[in-house]
């Protein structure tokens, strides 16, 4: 019997239950097991020259990247409607209770820039919330003419409530990647979020930033 290689099989063994034990991105069984070794030894090429719909056609990498981002966005908002039973009208509603828990406080403007929405839509989102009792409008206290959002304690009390729900959805939101796919995928969206927040907030009415958008592409 060959035990170098069944000690070498052993420690892959409790590195897998070792890693997988609190975030659990793969199931407790041989095939968990075997999803797990082929994802760490993975053919570097694979992942350096990745293979896509129409690429032999001349298929843009930049093209592929928009529409990956955008189906994914919708998987995400089909899975949300899960959430809270109907209490949520959209996933609108809850991401809105959370920017302002994290947060604090912000103005209606400043609330709605954050989550990227537009004007019109985002101010019939916090009606909803304010109409619901989730969130307050209140005054500042430096200077009475300003107004702020704050989510109040019916607010903190839902959002608590369906957290439990909110961290499902996003746990089957990220799917199969591993911690180290999910550790580099927050460093490239978070370094794309910070381009386009910049990009965004100096052309903040449509006119101009389709004026900008035209001026990147030519």
């Amino acid at each position: 019997m060959n035990f170098d290689l069944l000690k070498s099989v052993l420690e892959l063994v409790r590195q897998f239950i070792q890693q997988n034990e609190n975030k659990a991105l793969y199931n407790n069984d041989l095939q968990g097991f075997i999803h797990w070794i082929n994802d760490c030894h993975k053919n570097p090429s694979e992942s350096e020259n990745p293979w896509w719909v129409g690429k032999e056609l001349g298929r843009s990498s930049e093209s592929i990247i928009n529409t990956l981002l955008i189906r994914i966005g919708r998987f995400a908002k089909m899975y949300s409607r899960s959430i809270g039973n109907s209490v949520f009208s959209s996933q609108d509603d809850f991401i809105y209770l959370i920017s302002l828990r994290t947060r604090g406080a912000m103005s209606k403007m400043e609330l709605i820039g954050h989550n990227v929405s537009e004007k019109s839509s985002g101010i019939l989102i916090i009606n909803r919330l304010i109409h619901n009792g989730w969130v307050e409008q209140t005054k500042s206290q430096e200077d009475k003419r300003k107004k702020y959002i704050q989510i109040t304690e019916k607010g903190i009390s839902v959002l608590e409530e369906h957290m439990q729900e909110i961290r499902k959805v996003s746990k089957l939101v990220v799917g199969n990647l591993t911690r180290s796919e999910q550790m580099l995928l927050i460093t490239i969206l978070s370094k794309l979020d910070k381009f386009h927040d910049s990009f965004y907030k100096m052309n903040l009415t449509t006119a101009s930033l389709l004026d900008m958008v035209n001026k990147e592409l030519n």
